[in-house]
């Protein structure tokens, strides 16, 4: 009996396949930075969540470039980055110093990792919803992956200055709690997805990439912990350009 064309399965081109296996790469690094905070290495943690944040960032590009964004890969991407920023940077500086505190320590890590899900959700409704406007030139509330590098600040600080300054627990919770607070707040913050710059400007762009990443590789947390102060700086230049508008409405 001649069999249905209708039956037939599809085929996928196995390229198409990539930003899921990107996403996933993003999972499992994400989670070997858990395992590494165990066992005490908690710059090679820091690194994989990094590296989690930068595959994050790669996964929808290559989805769009290959025209192959489907539902599921969206689910991935929203289920991976509550691990690898939400679940993960909370038990990463839980090992690292609240447990002389655990109990209030526990709090601030619940409480980061809720507001980190109410993030992704909040994107999530947003981006499929026909009536409200997607995050593209701006990000409303801090997005989770920069939320994740954001409650890290305590680790650089101490790995940029040889541990002569470690934050007391209880202001390590407290960062904490405020870095979630930012990520469910209305406060517009940057967003890289529509930066453009002039054509003849393009060749200082790159060499300013290349000072990035060789600032990067040379002094790690100073400049990581430079960046995100930049980053909270472009945060507060937003809020009170909204605040003299609202005002001068």
């Amino acid at each position: 009996m001649a069999r249905d064309p209708a039956e037939a399965p599809r085929e996928l081109l196995l390229l198409k396949l990539l930003p899921n296996l990107v996403s996933i790469l993003a999972l499992c690094s994400g989670l070997t930075a858990i395992r590494y905070a165990i066992a005490g290495n908690f710059a090679l943690a820091v690194f994989l969540i990094g590296v989690a944040a930068v595959l994050d960032g790669l996964d929808g590009r290559l989805a769009r470039m290959l025209k192959s964004e489907s539902a599921i890969g969206a689910e991935l991407d929203s289920l991976c980055d509550l691990v690898n920023f939400g679940v993960t940077p909370a038990l990463v500086l839980y090992l690292w110093d609240l447990q002389g505190e655990a109990r209030l320590g526990w709090i601030a890590c619940l409480v980061y990792a809720v507001c980190c899900m109410l993030r992704l959700a909040r994107f999530n409704v947003g981006s499929r919803s026909p009536g409200v406007a997607a995050e593209k030139t701006v990000f409303i509330g801090v997005p989770s992956p920069a939320g994740a590098l954001l409650a890290l600040v305590p680790i650089y600080l101490a790995y940029a200055t040889d541990s002569q300054v470690v934050l007391h627990p209880f202001f390590v919770a407290a960062w904490m709690v405020a870095v979630g607070v930012l990520m469910i707040s209305r406060v517009r913050t940057p967003s890289m997805k529509r930066i453009t710059i002039a054509t003849d400007n393009a060749r200082y762009a790159l060499v300013a990439a290349v000072v990035f990443v060789a600032a990067l590789m040379t002094y790690p947390w100073v400049t990581l912990l430079a960046t995100c102060m930049t980053y909270l700086a472009g945060v507060l230049f937003l809020a009170l350009g909204a605040l003299r508008k609202s005002q001068r409405g």
